[in-house]
């Protein structure tokens, strides 16, 4: 495992360029499967458009796909793995969906509109550094959840689930780096009565 960078919520944007409208739309994808399905759902949703350009890079073998979907070759969905590269994300998918405003833009045009619609997208995206790190499950009794809750803050855990039963019984994060002293603190704290319990190796997320 290693550090990488991505983003983890959807969202879009848009601008006009000559009356043609364009959408950029982002969606963190760790699959080819999980792109394809981010694709069709913005397929779908702009069904009535004339292009729904994509370019998408994951971190499983650093694999990259784009599509220019009717646009002329290479003005399009490489541009756009181009600003995806440029930012240097990984596991994020990007559709540029266009509306056709009747004034034909031209090869440079087409490659600056593209380019332009990724970026925006892609700046406005919160950006998260993926970092090596360890899963633990916690089961904990109600009166010191309040505590715990703060440690969790404190240690930035990410990927929190939680259950609550007779005791709560919660799940999350740490990175790795900061595995040995979240343990040293639990143990401080709560001496014996409260342990955790190491279930795997994951990616926890730092906001940069």
């Amino acid at each position: 495992m290693y550090t990488y960078k991505t983003i983890i919520e959807e969202i879009s944007t848009q601008f006009t360029e000559k009356h043609s409208r364009f959408i950029g739309y982002v969606c963190h994808t760790e699959t080819d499967e999980e792109a394809v399905a981010f694709i069709e759902k913005i397929r779908s949703l702009n069904s009535d458009a004339r292009h729904n350009v994509y370019a998408y890079v994951l971190n499983a073998d650093n694999r990259m796909r784009y599509s220019d979907d009717g646009e002329p070759h290479g003005t399009a969905g490489k541009p756009i793995l181009d600003i995806i590269n440029g930012f240097e994300l990984k596991d994020v998918t990007v559709v540029v969906t266009r509306y056709f405003g009747g004034i034909l833009l031209g090869t440079g045009g087409l490659v600056r509109a593209y380019s332009k619609s990724a970026k925006d997208t892609l700046e406005a995206a919160q950006k998260y550094l993926m970092v090596p790190g360890v899963t633990y499950t916690v089961n904990i009794d109600y009166s010191k959840l309040s505590v715990f809750e703060k440690m969790l803050e404190k240690f930035d855990a990410t990927d929190v689930k939680t259950t609550f039963e007779q005791n709560v019984i919660i799940s999350f994060s740490v990175a790795e780096e900061k595995s040995e002293e979240f343990l040293l603190d639990l143990k401080d704290t709560f001496s014996s009565s409260v342990t955790a319990e190491k279930t795997g190796n994951s990616y926890a997320k730092q906001k940069i």
